[in-house]
């Protein structure tokens, strides 16, 4: 073996040992801040549903507290640790309108749906 070949050889194995350590490290500080992304898009589609619904006129404490009696009664009181409004379904009419709700449960995360039917939120 020549003194070039060799150069060549630890040239090549060098490239190929920082591209693998560039790849290893990319790839932890990816997961690392997908957690953080998933919280972002999360707050964003909350402050997104909020805006939406306040905007149509719906009172956010009266649509909150519908939230809460009916998780507090499908789920369990004791069982509810926070619930967060994700989604409004404004249709034509008042009847027709929804209000998604993510809710954090002992068990996980679960979603409910509200209704109104003549001004009264409910479980749709």
């Amino acid at each position: 073996m020549s003194a070039l070949q060799i150069v060549l050889l630890i040239f090549t194995l060098l490239v190929i040992g920082l591209g693998a350590g560039g790849f290893v490290a990319m790839t932890r500080r990816t997961r690392s801040r997908e957690d953080e992304l998933v919280e972002q898009l999360r707050r964003a589609e909350r402050e997104l549903a909020k805006a939406h619904a306040a905007d149509k006129g719906w009172d956010p404490k009266l649509l909150h507290a519908a939230a809460r009696a009916a998780a507090d009664e499908r789920f369990g009181a004791s069982c509810v640790s926070g619930l967060q409004l994700v989604q409004v379904v404004d249709r034509p009419g008042t009847d027709a309108d929804q209000a998604v709700f993510r809710i954090e449960t002992v068990d996980g995360e679960q979603s409910l749906t509200l209704g109104r039917t003549n001004g009264v939120w409910g479980p749709a």
